[in-house]
């Protein structure tokens, strides 16, 4: 069956791709072109035409890929034409009435292309991760993942538990002939730097996943302090409604920002204060919940305030940005707190804003700093790290002399879990998760 689908986006726009992928699609696109030979290393002015009433659809550029050179393995051609929506949607309706020619599903494109080992697992999940990265920090995640530093990574990793296990295996099937006891010692070793490396990725799994889901920051603290005001500020829209009046914010609101490269989820939260409204109680209670999910708390305080409540000065640690607001109503900072980062700002004024954003990101830049090179982007990926330190560490609690066999299953589990990371197992019941959320063309 040959695929078809719209892999630019909707029009209208000066140019549109569509892509055309499958045993026949050159012999289609000679059809569609009234070519011969179209050339498969030059781009191709042609005339595109409806074979069944020969009727001109477009006039623009055909780029031939045939197999096994092309990103799914398969022949697959792209036809340049200009992006108006009648263009388009007559060109797709021309290719679906071609035998053996359907729509392509989301991301079966990348699908293809890994089944037919052009890609692996992780470089297809981070195809993905590109196509939908809105910061520069995601941006180049997703290309360190696409260049394929985590899948050798993995690999090598692997490679290191298939040697060790080839070894003991060889020790069970000639257990006439010892294995000299370096070589064992050498084997233990090698598993025991593979279970090290793999704890160190995990230690820092949480820096891959908030690169790319976002960073949750918080802004918490006094009633008409300016928190809405703020986060109206920040996402440069009216997102939360500004009143007078206090306790206007109940419920948390929340808006996905690209602050200076990070991506950031801030969310609004409800005025901190003695209350008997039920409603706003409970807007309290989520507003100091979601502070302990946060990876950082801007606690918003007015800086003109004579006392500040109690429940808010428990909030202050070092997770935190103390944001004293109104400095346009008094400009010399009235609250001072040991060990905490502090600035003075205007939302109203738009003052000093800057000076927060800056703040904001070296803090996150502080605590979500590693030396690794390979991060954890996915639940998958962790929690297959997670199984395959089980594996190992199951391994090495074994009595290699008297369980050796339950020992080498344990180190092929392992070594199972490991592979499903970059696809070397039999992984068809994720492929559907992992594909689906891919856009058409893709």
């Amino acid at each position: 069956m040959n695929i078809y689908a719209l892999s630019s986006g909707r029009g209208p726009s000066g140019i549109a791709i569509i892509r055309l992928s499958g045993k026949d699609a050159l012999n289609i696109s000679e059809l569609i072109t009234q070519k011969k030979n179209l050339k498969s290393k030059e781009i191709n002015l042609c005339k595109f035409y409806n074979p069944s009433n020969n009727t001109l659809i477009d006039e623009g550029l055909l780029l031939s890929f045939p197999c096994p050179n092309s990103f799914t393995g398969e022949d697959l051609v792209e036809f340049h034409i200009h992006g108006s929506n009648a263009v388009i949607s007559y060109f797709l309706k021309v290719l679906s009435e071609q035998d053996n020619c359907r729509l392509a599903e989301a991301g079966e494109f990348t699908k293809i292309a890994f089944q037919n080992n052009k890609v692996d697992l992780i470089e297809a999940e981070s195809i993905g991760d590109l196509i939908h990265s809105e910061t520069e920090l995601q941006r180049l995640q997703a290309l360190k993942l696409v260049q394929g530093n985590a899948s050798k990574y993995y690999n090598e990793l692997r490679e290191k538990l298939i040697k060790s296990l080839a070894y003991i295996e060889a020790k069970i099937d000639f257990a006439e002939d010892d294995l000299p006891e370096s070589v064992l010692k050498e084997v233990q070793n090698s598993i025991r730097e593979v279970y090290t490396d793999i704890k160190k990725i995990l230690k820092s799994h949480d820096i891959g996943e908030k690169i790319r889901d976002g960073f949750k920051v918080s802004i918490v603290g006094e009633v008409n302090a300016g928190k809405s005001s703020l986060l109206n500020l920040l996402s440069k829209r009216d997102a939360a409604i500004v009143s007078a009046e206090k306790g206007t914010t109940r419920d948390v609101i929340e808006v996905y920002l690209n602050i200076d490269g990070y991506p950031v989820i801030l969310a609004d939260t409800a005025g901190i204060r003695n209350s008997e409204n039920e409603i706003e109680k409970k807007g309290i209670s989520l507003a100091i919940n979601k502070s302990k999910e946060s990876d950082l708390n801007l606690i918003m305080i007015d800086n003109s305030s004579k006392s500040i409540d109690p429940k808010i000065k428990n909030l202050i640690n070092e997770n935190c940005i103390v944001v004293l607001n109104k400095s346009d109503v008094d400009s010399k900072q009235n609250h001072n707190f040991k060990n905490v980062e502090i600035v003075l700002i205007s939302v109203k004024n738009n003052q000093n804003i800057t000076q927060l954003i800056t703040k904001i990101k070296k803090n996150l830049s502080s605590k979500f700093t590693t030396s690794n090179t390979v991060l954890v982007t996915r639940e998958r990926h962790r929690v297959k790290l997670i199984d395959c330190l089980k594996e190992i560490d199951n391994f090495l609690k074994k009595d290699q002399n008297k369980d050796i066999e339950m020992a080498a299953e344990d180190l092929r589990l392992a070594t199972r879990h490991l592979g499903s990371i970059v696809g070397k197992v039999d992984v068809e019941e994720i492929l559907g998760s992992i594909f689906k959320d891919f856009c058409i063309g893709k």
